[in-house]
């Protein structure tokens, strides 16, 4: 039972995580912040995105959302078209997340030392100082373990 409840909880972040990552994209894409944006943008986001379409479907799932034929999208629509290309499949996302977390839990022990978290974020930004280093791992490090453990992985990799 507490598997499929983890399961959900994973899930409910994902979820979360695409919302975040649909609106971030969408709002760069609404350069006048109108709350609409071009239907030949959604091509360049979804690109972006790295999600593999076909050109006819996208324009047939535009069509649909466009229904009022303005040429815009307002965020609902948007993610309407971009959920319907996107990979919805609960196991995979599972199994994706796992498997991304594997990679830094070298040794198979069901976490990630700080200290390791510490070298992996220096990597993404070598700007960052001893203290913003701290600061962050403290904030990731929820139960002050000096490991991240699941859970708070996908804190971080989701925001929540």
């Amino acid at each position: 039972m507490s598997e499929t409840l983890d399961q959900e909880q994973v899930t409910s972040k994902y979820r979360k995580y695409l919302t975040d990552m649909l609106r971030r994209a969408f709002s760069m894409f609404d350069s006048g912040k109108t709350g609409c944006i071009e239907r030949e943008k959604v091509h360049t986001i979804l690109n972006t995105m790295g999600q593999a379409f076909d050109d006819r479907e996208l324009d047939r799932v535009l069509t649909e959302q466009d229904s009022d034929g303005t040429g815009k999208l307002n965020f609902d629509a948007f993610c309407k078209v971009a959920i319907h290309f996107l990979d919805e499949d609960d196991e995979a996302l599972q199994k994706e997340l796992k498997a991304a977390f594997r990679l830094y839990d070298k040794e198979g022990n069901g976490y990630i030392p700080t200290s390791s978290l510490k070298e992996i974020l220096i990597a993404l930004d070598d700007q960052l100082t001893p203290d913003q280093l701290n600061e962050m791992i403290a904030e990731i490090d929820t139960d002050d373990s000096g490991t991240v453990d699941f859970d708070e992985f996908m804190e971080m990799m989701t925001g929540d």
